[in-house]
């Protein structure tokens, strides 16, 4: 092909992020950090959108802002579009109708295939930002039950005080502690068949509560890895 169409001011963009504006460390595994994937990503802040805002407070004011990234992202032409605060779950429907590519706004969208995945005597276990904010609405917005999930909060920990509050410091070895331990009270629990990560902050510590539990720890990173490689994509689509 001799001519290619234009019409966008940047091109080659994969996943699309549409970020909570915070200032603490994202390691390698977090989806805030790009060296956590292996294809281009494009970022989009939604400023005043912190992780009080969202998780204690009430984030339907932010929804018509989530939007207009949303569909920003996707005319950039991005192939699928994820968030980064897995509480946005209450957003998947509203967010998913107005956009042609898929959207992931949180990793409990696994719930109801992880809970199918482990058989109906078993439940999934959910480590969360904030055990107190998670309700029943965002495990419904995603079709997931919540008699099926027993769920513990990082929000009495340093790693999640940090995130809460948006600190610029994150004591990473701490952190793995915190994540583990939160991890054991879940696989102390015969009930409990497997683990998803709420947040999106978790995933590198994924392999960490892997290894201590046995369980199999699901997290959005692999999530939306696993969408990604259902879409033919190789950076070179304005050639086709």
């Amino acid at each position: 092909m001799s001519v290619v169409k234009g019409g966008k001011n940047i091109y080659g963009f994969k996943l699309g992020v549409i970020m909570l504006e915070t200032h603490f460390p994202r390691l390698p595994g977090d989806i805030g950090n790009a060296l956590t994937w292996d294809f281009p990503v494009l970022y989009e802040v939604i400023k005043g959108a912190n992780p009080q805002n969202i998780i204690e407070n009430n984030p339907e004011p932010f929804l018509g802002r989530f939007i207009e990234a949303a569909k920003e992202l996707e005319n950039s032409g991005v192939k699928v579009i994820a968030t980064s605060c897995g509480f946005l779950s209450l957003f998947q429907d509203e967010i998913a109708s107005v956009l042609k590519v898929p959207f992931v706004s949180s990793a409990l969208i696994l719930i109801p295939i992880v809970s199918k995945m482990i058989g109906s005597t078993r439940k999934v276990g959910v480590i969360t930002a904030n055990s107190k904010a998670l309700s029943e609405k965002h495990f419904k917005a995603v079709g997931a039950l919540e008699k099926n999930i027993v769920k513990v909060g990082i929000e009495d920990t340093d790693f999640g005080k940090a995130l809460l509050y948006d600190s610029w410091e994150i004591d990473v070895n701490l952190a793995r502690k915190e994540m583990i331990n939160k991890a054991k009270i879940l696989a102390s629990d015969p009930s409990v068949g497997a683990i998803v990560l709420e947040c999106t902050n978790m995933p590198p510590f994924a392999e960490d509560v892997r290894l201590e539990t046995g369980l199999p720890v699901f997290d959005v990173v692999s999530l939306i890895k696993f969408v990604s490689a259902t879409i033919n994509f190789n950076g070179f689509d304005i050639l086709r």
